[in-house]
């Protein structure tokens, strides 16, 4: 998962694109890059790292520009590698760079026609950078002296009929605009807003519309599935569909887990998504435990802390914040290797005893991934005094690997994959464990937005929306994603170093 920003404003942006990228953090922990253009020449900086560490006073002063790009990753396959930072560049046509979220699931098709018949070189082994290359080269089919609306529709949607898989990006023309696009099936996120300059309009594309939010842009909408943004250097909009057949089934995962609960999302709420999660789960809970013994309903933070309120309100129980979290410490789901997971747990999160003791104690959490988080979290509990231990999950079961840009484990990883609820329970280490339903977590979708029937939802139900992905596929992924692969894969990280193109490039 990642997140992307990209500006064009009558001013400079580099500070603007600095505070949007940390307001979506949470999306990418690993890395953060920023692009700009100033005078038709491109300024960079990108490296290993969180924004705020990224980016230094003397980096801003270099990073002049009106046009910018930015970016923040966490990594898709394990690998931390500094080279792997984005936005990328490539210099023809124009001078292009792009920042994406989501994953290509053709890649080597794809890379091997960027070789034998585009001629194209690929650096790294990046889906984003064969992305840019693919755009890049059939932009150069129709490119003249300068690019037009109608050359970059075309670019995209020759892009669309060769791309498979999830992809929400932003690109830079040096000294021309930014593009947005999303593919047909709208599975990332991706939304742009306005806000009126001094002279001209201001234009802004994220992954979030928080980001828009907190810079004073006011949200147009989202770009749709197989849409296409291009914004020139000046201020004008242009919009296009590029894709033939387009349909909209955006991540569910976003509303379960990675999105800002005040962020709206395809035109959903995810904190009014999250609300309904919770009465959902209470109605569940009431049908098969009417009788139920709960003292208190504990959510596990931060993520569930939106359904945990309604729930204790439906079930006419007590809500109590009895873990508290130490907010320096990144998100376990995201972090590479079992066992940094664990030790982060035990350093990120502590029981307040006296909600604890003596009571039994719904805790209640997003989702159940690998299930090791929640048996220290049980454990927790217990130590803390709780008489019984009972969780729930606002999310189905996870018994899927993800495919379209969230690392989720390997299936042999997830535990739910392959287990029975009462085998799940056990080896938590809970008394009692209820999932939501799948068709409840949709309704609690639909419920925002009514004309988004279906979602993506291959992480609960093993069903793929794009093509190329079989069960030769699944097993690659295995080997590259499960935690031995990414030990050796970190190992063998380079050193530290900064890659970047243009005017100016700040080194460590």
């Amino acid at each position: 998962m990642c997140g992307i920003v990209g500006i064009v404003a009558e001013t400079e942006i580099n500070q603007e694109i600095y505070d949007a990228l940390t307001v979506l953090q949470h999306r990418g922990q690993d890395a953060a890059g920023m692009m700009t253009c100033y005078e038709g020449r491109l300024n960079q900086r990108k490296r290993n790292g969180l924004v705020r560490d990224v980016f230094r006073a003397s980096d801003m002063r270099h990073l002049k520009g009106r046009i910018g790009l930015g970016h923040v990753r966490y990594p898709t396959a394990g690998s931390s590698s500094p080279a792997l930072a984005q936005p990328f560049y490539v210099n023809s046509p124009y001078g292009i760079c792009l920042a994406h979220n989501g994953n290509l699931t053709n890649c080597e098709e794809l890379a091997r026609e960027l070789y034998e018949s585009d001629q194209r070189h690929l650096n790294t082994d990046s889906d984003s950078e064969i992305l840019l290359n693919v755009f890049a080269h059939e932009l150069r089919k129709v490119a003249g002296l300068e690019p037009k609306p109608e050359d970059i529709f075309f670019a995209v949607r020759k892009l669309h009929q060769r791309c498979e898989g999830a992809y929400a990006a932003a690109a830079m023309i040096a000294n021309h605009g930014i593009i947005g696009f999303r593919d047909p099936h709208g599975i990332r996120p991706i939304v742009f807003g306005k806000r009126e300059g001094k002279y001209s309009a201001e234009y802004m594309i994220a992954s979030e519309s928080v980001a828009l939010d907190v810079l004073g842009f006011k949200l147009i909408r989202d770009i749709g599935p197989g849409e296409a943004i291009y914004i020139t250097k000046t201020g004008e909009l242009h919009t296009q569909q590029c894709a033939d057949h387009p349909v909209c089934r955006p991540c569910i995962f976003e509303h379960v887990y990675f999105a800002r609960p005040d962020s709206i999302i395809d035109g959903i709420s995810v904190y009014k998504a999250r609300l309904r999660m919770g009465e959902r789960l209470a109605k569940k809970i009431l049908r098969e435990r009417p009788d139920h013994d709960i003292d208190v309903v504990i959510p596990i933070p931060d993520t569930s802390r939106v359904a945990g309120q309604v729930l204790a309100y439906d079930l006419g129980v007590k809500f109590r914040e009895g873990l508290m979290k130490n907010r320096y410490i990144g998100r376990t789901f995201i972090m590479p290797g079992q066992e940094q997971r664990e030790r982060s747990v035990k350093q990120k999160l502590n029981a307040i005893g006296l909600e604890f003791k003596g009571k039994n104690v719904l805790l209640v959490d997003d989702s159940i991934v690998r299930g090791t988080t929640c048996a220290q979290i049980i454990q927790m509990a217990r130590d803390a005094g709780a008489k019984k231990v009972y969780i729930a999950s606002a999310a189905p079961e996870v018994k899927y690997p993800n495919v379209y840009g969230i690392d989720m484990p390997s299936a042999g990883e997830l535990i739910a994959h392959a287990r029975s609820v009462e085998e799940v329970r056990k080896e938590i280490g809970a008394d009692w464990l209820i999932y939501q339903d799948l068709n409840d977590l949709k309704a609690c979708l639909s419920g925002g937005n009514p004309n988004i029937t279906d979602f993506e939802c291959s992480v609960f139900d093993g069903n793929y929306i794009t093509g190329k992905v079989d069960k030769t596929y699944l097993e690659r992924l295995e080997d590259i994603r499960n935690d031995n692969a990414k030990r050796k894969s970190n190992e063998n990280l380079v050193a530290d170093t900064d890659y970047a193109v243009g005017l100016h490039n700040e080194t460590s």
